[in-house]
């Protein structure tokens, strides 16, 4: 098993007077699986894999692998390994490739230099480099190339859950693809468990079997990526797909007639230094209080997940599905 599992986390900046970046997160990465956590920038989403990875402390909750915390001692392996947006950052220019990749091996496995040069070279047939790589440093290599040294470096730990950051999106559109199709390719051989974080849905529906929408530190809506992707719930998750210029829902489609939903549309996101009472989409929600009359709810009360479709945070997730006005998503 290789489940990854958090319990109402939460990550606090700043103390009393600072910002919630994540705040009470229920998620589950199940054995084998990929889950895409997507949202906007400064949803919170880096900041839960980062609690995952050990680098941000937690505030409250849990993070479990297996039931138990993930909490490995020094020296230990550990079960998770991340693998950072930006490549060029995240190694070191003055190691070799070979250098940074032999880093990561467990001290258990290294069986000596000739050793630890034959896993290095393994792994970097793994990801589709040569292993004459090994002796090239990241300033005489590609975007894509040193996404793939990313990865082969988290491989080296022998994890069992990897936390794939937003690998794609700093890097050329005309390689995305091929990374994409590495780690989906990597994933299934080795049966890794995954939580692949993304703003754009058209990434996360290429490799995920569940997704997660993720907005102002809290999941609005989670569920199996088809039907989060065919069948969206809450409002938000609507404006994302909608955003999407592969998408060619026509329910989907924003209708720009009503001067009140192009307001909403058009409506900068919510500063998370001060979140709004009640439902913290109401500001920016095509069918919210701001566009529809009777919605007072929605300023404040927050809305739960609990015993509705795909746990869509959503006082009006029933009339998504019924109302002629949901027409206007």
């Amino acid at each position: 098993m290789s489940e990854l599992r958090f319990e109402q986390v939460s990550v606090r900046f700043g103390g009393r007077h600072g910002m919630t970046a994540v705040d009470g997160v229920d998620l589950t990465v199940p054995t084998g699986q990929v889950v895409g956590l997507v949202g906007e920038s400064g949803s919170g989403k880096s900041t839960l894999a980062r609690a995952a990875a050990g680098l941000t402390p937690l505030t409250g909750g849990q993070i479990l692998f297996n039931g138990q915390p993930l909490r490995p001692k020094r020296g230990e392996r550990r079960p998770l390994q991340m693998v950072f947006q930006d490549p060029h950052s995240s190694l070191n220019p003055r190691m070799s490739i070979g250098e940074s990749i032999a880093e990561g091996i467990p001290r258990a496995g290294r069986g000596g230099a000739a050793g630890r040069r034959s896993e290095v070279q393994r792994l970097l047939g793994l990801v589709g480099l040569d292993p004459q790589r090994a002796f090239s440093y990241p300033g005489q290599m590609s975007g894509g190339q040193l996404q793939r040294v990313a990865l082969a470096r988290a491989l080296a730990g022998q994890p069992e859950v990897i936390i794939a950051d937003e690998i794609t999106s700093a890097l050329d559109v005309s390689v995305q693809g091929t990374v994409l199709n590495l780690v989906r390719d990597l994933q299934r051989e080795l049966n890794l468990s995954m939580l692949f974080i993304s703003h754009n849905l058209a990434v996360v529906r290429y490799v995920a079997d569940a997704i997660a929408v993720m907005y102002l530190g809290r999941i609005v809506e989670q569920g199996p990526a088809e039907q989060i992707l065919s069948d969206p719930q809450h409002p938000y998750t609507k404006d994302l797909l909608a955003a999407v210029p592969s998408h060619r829902s026509p329910s989907l489609t924003p209708v720009n007639a009503d001067p009140a939903v192009q307001a909403v549309n058009d409506a900068e996101p919510t500063d998370p230094h001060h979140l709004p009472s009640g439902c913290r989409y109401h500001l920016r929600c095509p069918i919210g209080p701001l566009v529809l009359p009777g919605r007072d709810i929605c300023r404040e009360v927050d809305p739960a997940s609990d015993g509705n479709r795909q746990a869509a945070a959503c006082h009006f997730v029933g009339e998504l599905l019924t109302s002629g006005k949901a027409g206007i998503l």
